[in-house]
């Protein structure tokens, strides 16, 4: 039985990393002796059966904050002392480290991690900056007057960032946009895809008194001229009973255990993108893919997820508007007849979280 410490930035609700989580959650199935190390932030109110080490950084303060950033600028405060305290309440017999991020942190923990330990690091690679240029959407301080500060922390941290990225044993992302670049500082990198979890999303025709286009997530600033062009088409479509129902954390949440039922309600679930958005594979589509209803991506990325929806069958990724039209009004007079909505997929069972995991450790087994 291997021992793995799973590494990551903080888990936050309420769907607390689904990907740091059902990693966890699959390698303890399969038989492995898992920890996951996070840093401290909301409580940690999933069911889990694996010991979680959160440290404490930040006594929550701005002025805490705004010092340990501008430390952490000069000498990466952050990545040293969490990987310092981390070191003090670890046990020193794991076989491998995999650090998961969204952003950069705490990949520089994550590798002195694995050399103090003399142990293999993979590194896995949630999000970059790089796949929405121009967009500071993974920040928590969106100040205006931090702007210029942030444009220095974003060259210092990348750079950081690539160090490890070309230090690591293994990589892994999140899709084939992201390896691509990945490749310019390690060549050992894999697509493993976040997937959906079976046992939550899974296919069942549900009727519904009402056709409703679903947004389910967050949405960001770059997402919105796609939301009202969707606003502009059922306008457009002038039928009363078709729907557009939006679920953000701030809008209309859905508790993330309901989630599933709210996808498989939906008629069409929308999968909101952007023309200078690259690899950006949401949740949002491998959930309705798992509950086989209907996507409708807008715009087309021309990338990754376009040629996802294409090869699974999943719907359909466009930015024209009679397009749109046609895929709303066939999936419409589908659900007159029915009262629900079914999409008939293919390759569903490759994008399952298990069947992602397997990749993950195939390459633990090569190490």
């Amino acid at each position: 039985m291997k021992k793995l410490l799973v590494v990551s930035d903080p888990l936050a609700p309420p769907g607390f990393s689904p990907r740091v989580r059902f990693l966890c959650d699959y390698f303890v199935q399969k038989g492995y002796d898992v920890t996951l190390l996070t840093e401290e932030d909301k409580p940690l109110t999933f069911a889990h059966t694996y010991p979680i080490h959160a440290i404490h950084m930040y006594s929550g303060t701005t002025f805490d904050w705004f010092v340990k950033t501008i430390w952490t600028l000069v000498s990466d405060w952050h990545n040293r002392a969490f990987a310092r305290k981390a070191l003090f309440v670890l046990p020193n017999d794991f076989d491998a480290v995999i650090c998961t991020v969204f952003s950069d942190f705490p990949l520089g923990a994550g590798l002195r991690i694995a050399r103090k330990l003399h142990i293999p690091l993979i590194c896995d690679i949630r999000d970059m900056e790089e796949q929405v240029e121009h967009s500071f959407y993974q920040y928590r301080h969106k100040s205006r007057w931090l702007m210029p500060f942030r444009h220095i922390y974003r060259i210092i941290h990348r750079r950081r960032r690539n160090n490890v990225l070309r230090a690591a044993n293994a990589i892994t992302t999140v899709s084939p946009w992201h390896a691509e670049f990945i490749k310019q500082f390690n060549p050992n990198v894999h697509v493993v895809y976040n997937g959906f979890d079976d046992k939550q999303f899974y296919p069942v025709n549900i009727r519904n008194e009402h056709f409703t286009v679903s947004y389910i997530g967050t949405l960001h600033d770059w997402q919105k001229p796609a939301l009202e062009k969707i606003k502009q088409v059922i306008e457009e479509l002038r039928q009363p009973d078709i729907v557009l129902d939006i679920h953000t954390p701030k809008q209309n949440p859905v508790p993330h255990d309901k989630m599933g039922d709210a996808v498989r309600r939906s008629s069409i679930v929308l999968v909101l993108t952007n023309e200078h958005t690259h690899g950006m594979l949401t949740t949002k589509f491998y959930e309705a893919l798992g509950c086989e209803k209907p996507v409708l991506c807008v715009p087309s990325d021309n990338g990754s997820l376009a040629e996802l929806i294409a090869y699974t069958n999943a719907g359909i990724a466009t930015d024209d508007v009679e397009q749109i039209k046609q895929f709303i009004t066939a999936q419409y007079n589908t659900w007159l007849q029915n009262g629900f909505t079914h999409q008939q997929t293919q390759h569903r069972e490759e994008f399952s979280r298990a069947y992602q995991t397997q990749k993950i450790e195939q390459l633990i087994k090569c190490l």
